[in-house]
């Protein structure tokens, strides 16, 4: 029995499409479809693009009757999150006071997958600016975690995650500065990649006219979302395109440096040494047990400077973010400008712990530079925590800080420009249980190649129907 076209990837579609097997205006038909019938359920797509991907899509069938030249997601629909300018929609952050803010241009990443024939369909949840670790905001409301309602869906592209989770898009993108790509991909069993620093156009929106702050320079990251490996590797091509706006863009080819064979692999079940949860680990150990079957050597052993990088990061940030906090608060929702006071209370900004920190950043990348000679690849926990239960990150300071600990291997990744794959290897307990493989800087490929292995051992568990809402307590 022939799938329906919802639970097809995007590469598949791209060549049914390409191949006259399929139609794009079918496609793209039963992508809405989708989102009547589960978006009501999940919350994940703020604004449903229907008569102009329709129209384009009709297009996009013409242009292959006519053999016209097109691009590898010709006729595939696409969603896009709500921080990315995309003309004729408005890029609102989720923030209420930002619902007319249309853009005159689209961002560049958007315009690369128009120029691949991708044909957008709707926009996506995140919490206010992006700036939590659940997706929630006064503006659209929450979207709900596909598996379990009373889960986290993740933040902040956790709309994007379960959108793509529940069918109703095949690949989109989302940005990540803090896991924000690879969290959401975990708690709703979704492949994402968080790309190098300078691979793809760091620029999502021409919004804010004043330039980034040193951590958001290189911290922050544009990236796929999909359920297939071989998707984010696809949507990385069409993405990479040079961008004269961003001044971090780098023209980097896959790299042909030998890393040896066997490929080893640093496994890592607790990196910052905090405690793991029981289901996370054995996460983490099934993915070892099927890359060390495909021909990787594994070896467990802690990466450097874990849990220092996460202070690093901390100084770092907290330091630059006490400076343009009072300008985010206006606007933001209770819940989210509660989580931004607590990451820096009791927070002093401090100059020379600033330039200390902006130091021992490059202490710690040389240390992995050198650790990646040995261990070409890390594999470990997005989160050392299943997703959390939906507030638990407002309960108080020791729950939040607790949940940042966890996400130490995650952030490290941002600190140093690192490329990473998450992709989901178990269920535990009804929720999913996704790992990530870390690679030196531009060797997105050796990552994709080893989730890849896991994906084709453990195969893909979405989509899936949504869960129902939880019965009234």
């Amino acid at each position: 029995m022939t799938l329906p076209h919802y639970k097809w990837s995007a590469a598949s579609l791209a060549a049914a499409i390409r191949e006259n097997r399929i139609t794009s205006q079918e496609v793209v038909q039963a992508h809405l479809d989708r989102i009547s019938s589960v978006n009501k359920t999940v919350n994940a797509v703020t604004v449903t693009l229907e008569e102009q991907a329709l129209r384009q899509a009709q297009d996009a069938d013409r242009q292959v009757a006519q053999g016209a030249p097109i691009g590898p997601f010709h006729g595939v629909p696409v969603t896009l999150k709500e921080n990315f300018d995309v003309v004729g929609t408005a890029t609102t952050h989720g923030v209420v006071g930002l619902r007319d803010a249309f853009p005159k241009d689209d961002a560049p990443v958007v315009g690369f997958l128009k120029q691949a024939g991708a044909i957008p369909i709707g926009r996506t949840n995140l919490p206010d600016y992006g700036a939590r670790w659940h997706t929630d905001n006064d503006l659209w409301g929450a979207t709900l975690n596909p598996w379990d309602p009373d889960r986290t869906p993740g933040g902040s592209s956790g709309g994007e995650a379960a959108a793509i989770a529940t069918g109703m898009s095949p690949l989109g993108i989302g940005n990540d500065m803090g896991g924000s790509l690879r969290h959401p991909a975990h708690c709703c069993g979704i492949a994402a990649l968080k790309p190098s620093l300078g691979r793809i156009s760091q620029t999502a929106t021409a919004m804010f006219t004043g330039p980034p702050l040193f951590y958001s320079q290189m911290a922050a990251v544009n990236g796929p979302m999909a359920r297939h490996v071989g998707d984010l590797r696809l949507a990385l091509r069409v993405m990479s395109q040079s961008d004269p706006g961003d001044p971090l863009w780098t023209p980097a080819l896959d790299p042909s440096v030998d890393v040896g064979h066997p490929i080893r692999v640093a496994l890592t079940t607790d990196p910052a040494g905090h405690g793991v949860n029981r289901d996370v680990e054995q996460g983490v150990r099934k993915a070892a047990d099927v890359l060390a079957d495909a021909g990787y050597e594994i070896e467990e052993i802690d990466p450097p400077s874990v849990e220092e990088s996460g202070l690093v990061l901390e100084r770092i940030a907290n330091t630059e973010f006490v400076s343009y906090l009072p300008a985010m608060l206006e606007g933001m929702s209770g819940a989210s400008g509660t989580i931004l006071k607590r990451i820096i209370d009791d927070f002093e900004p401090d100059l020379a712990t600033y330039m200390t920190a902006i130091g021992d950043r490059h202490r710690i990348a040389r240390a992995w530079s050198l650790f990646m000679v040995k261990f070409p690849l890390v594999l470990g926990p997005i989160s050392t925590m299943q997703p959390f239960h939906v507030g638990y990150d407002l309960e108080g300071p020791d729950e939040l800080n607790r949940f940042v600990r966890s996400i130490r291997l995650t952030e490290i990744c941002n600190l140093l420009g690192l490329p990473s794959v998450a992709v989901p290897v178990q269920m535990a307990n009804g929720l999913p249980q996704a790992v990530q493989v870390i690679g030196p800087r531009f060797h997105e490929e050796l990552c994709l190649s080893a989730a890849e292995a896991i994906e084709q051992h453990q195969g893909v568990i979405t989509p899936i129907d949504p869960v129902g809402l939880a019965s009234p307590a």
